[in-house]
């Protein structure tokens, strides 16, 4: 076959598989309502949890952007690519979070894959050594690619059950007498398939007593975790104990793009001078960084947002399981409604578009076989009509499908 068979094949292959992933463009602004194929339709599927992506403080933030430093800096950081607003995003980010200092990548993505490898794959002053990653088995696919860029013969990489602390510190306890230069705890905040929390409290105990750098990517939980938003720190009262805090802002921070990582100001000054991604990528554009400083201040000075968010999804979160649905635990706005087979899951959110809910199914190799499921996603955008709008299609749906 030549290459374009070989494409097509494939595809034929994940469209016969139930695994095809399929697009549906919307026609209109993000936010609580959104319009696709003419149609107006609740949004169950964003990571828009504050509603920002199509504030009004937050767009005019955006537009004075660009007329005050131009559409974009045409260069990375260190040549000529840092205006004083990046400057300025890196220290409100640093204040919110509790960290000494930020550094600003293009998606949290790249933050991560610039991590891992930057601290394990230069010498830092030994000629020979060898580091260790205790890695989630369910952390994000940005921790397991960066991990996959750290070199075998210096870095050893073990996967722990997920949010199992007692096989965590098994590992640790079988390792606490060897050699290792780094040792590294790594760990979503949220879990985006699960919305389930990582154990933090328990994990910076075993951090602090086995000598590891404790890493957490808190990418759905900015914004939206504890009683400010400060993220899962917040949530389990351990802010400013996190040693690596990586996080996005294309989520509940306006929705658009770039990403950071948190920490203390030598690892943030080294990760200038060592991080591939940052250092070989195009700085943040003004829009972005003005209307992501703007975000940042919403929150500092406006508590209802998160505290709307907070109670929409508590209310879907009870709401959904009285219809008779299987949810998995958790106070997140992610709600995994649990489905078991693809098909299903694929049938339901085709369904439910035509209701008038705009929501997406996950299924293998996303989560494993027979764990397929609709993931809602809870906003503050969304009034109390909404919910109950989006609440009566699902019972519709599920009864029609016989689900519930």
């Amino acid at each position: 076959m030549n290459p374009q068979e070989l494409f097509l094949s494939e595809l034929k292959r994940l469209e016969e598989s139930k695994t095809y992933k399929y697009e549906t463009p919307l026609q209109s602004p993000q936010g609580g309502v959104v319009k696709v194929r003419g149609k107006k339709v609740i949004m169950l599927a964003s990571n828009n949890y504050l509603g920002m992506s199509n504030h009004p403080k937050i767009r005019k933030a955006a537009a004075d952007g660009i007329r005050k430093y131009g559409f974009g800096v045409a260069s990375v950081r260190f040549l000529c690519g840092t205006q004083t607003i990046h400057l300025d995003l890196e220290k409100q980010i640093s204040k919110f979070v509790g960290a000494e200092d930020t550094i600003l990548f293009s998606s949290c993505f790249a933050a991560n894959e610039g991590f891992f490898a930057s601290l394990t794959n230069e010498k830092l002053g030994y000629e020979t050594y060898k580091d260790v990653i205790y890695s989630d088995r369910l952390n994000h696919a940005s921790i397991i690619d960066g991990q996959r860029l750290c070199r075998a013969e210096t870095t050893d990489k073990k996967i722990y059950e997920h949010v199992n602390m007692e096989h965590l510190e098994k590992l640790l306890e079988e390792d606490r007498n060897k050699d290792y230069r780094f040792r590294i705890i790594a760990t979503d905040g949220v879990f985006s398939m699960e919305g389930d929390l990582a154990p933090l409290p328990k994990l910076v105990q075993l951090a602090r007593r086995y000598g590891a750098l404790l890493f957490v990517d808190d990418s759905h939980a900015i914004g939206v975790c504890g009683k400010s938003g400060r993220g899962t720190p917040e949530h389990f009262n351990v802010l400013g104990q996190i040693d690596v805090l990586t996080g996005t802002l294309g989520k509940a921070i306006g929705g658009a793009s770039g990403g950071y990582i948190s920490g203390s100001k030598a690892l943030i000054a080294y990760l200038r001078q060592k991080s591939r991604p940052y250092t070989f990528s195009n700085s943040l554009p003004p829009a972005i960084v003005e209307a992501c400083k703007a975000s940042f201040k919403l929150l500092s000075t406006d508590k209802s947002l998160v505290r709307r968010l907070h109670e929409n999804t508590a209310y879907f979160r009870r709401e959904i399981q009285r219809l008779g649905f299987r949810i998995l635990e958790s106070t997140h706005p992610i709600v995994a409604i649990m489905l078991g087979e693809a098909s299903v899951a694929q049938d339901m959110s085709a369904a439910l578009l035509k209701e008038g809910v705009y929501i997406k199914g996950l299924w293998f190799p996303v989560v494993p076989r027979g764990e397929a499921r609709l993931r809602a996603q809870i906003s503050a955008a969304l009034t109390r009509k909404d919910l109950d709008r989006a609440l009566e299609a699902f019972a519709k749906v599920g009864t029609a499908m016989g689900v519930v």
